[in-house]
């Protein structure tokens, strides 16, 4: 459908270079990249109204279109690809149960918001590097096991430490 010739930029291997698949490819990486960063402004901002609300609502629209255009990329390349519309998809789907969880006030809603985020997050630079790991200098000397589970050994503890930390969600630990 997209076919073309495959093509390496800075040591990115780009499996076609069909102009409508290198179009999809840039919007995506684009899009992600937006993405990593309004989630790192997200997590350090201050969580009160302004910046912290702002980057949120960038991280989740952005996500919208890394999702969109993953869907398309696994479509074309079923077989190479499949996985990251999995982690897309659960990427999205913890962005989504986080945001619905804040805008409906749920019971513990702190919690859910700020755990789903954060997997979101994590899930995003999981699927990254297990695309594109082996061809990033440094990551590239690690085994391809580190790059499925780095981001969560890294990221998992920051979320916890968020829980502990944050005034709204660590009244809940220790009840009922």
């Amino acid at each position: 459908m997209l076919e073309g010739n495959p093509i390496v930029v800075h040591r990115i291997h780009i499996p076609s270079d069909n102009p409508v698949f290198l179009t999809i490819i840039f919007i995506h990486v684009a899009a992600a990249m937006v993405c990593v960063v309004a989630g790192i402004v997200a997590m350090f901002a201050k969580k009160q109204p302004g910046v912290h609300p702002k980057a949120g609502k960038i991280y989740y629209s952005f996500l919208w279109v890394v999702f969109i255009t993953v869907l398309i990329i696994a479509i074309v390349r079923w077989t190479e690809d499949y996985y990251l519309l999995i982690l897309g998809t659960i990427s999205f789907l913890s962005a989504f149960i986080g945001r619905k969880a804040l805008k409906n006030k749920w019971g513990k809603w702190t919690i859910i918001h700020i755990s789903c985020m954060g997997f979101s997050y994590i899930v995003l630079l999981t699927a990254f590097y297990v695309d594109n790991g082996k061809s990033l200098p440094v990551w590239e000397n690690f085994p391809p096991l580190i790059y499925w589970i780095l981001p969560t050994l890294i990221g998992i503890p920051i979320i916890i430490i968020t829980l502990l930390r944050h005034p709204l969600s660590r009244g809940y630990f220790g009840k009922t």
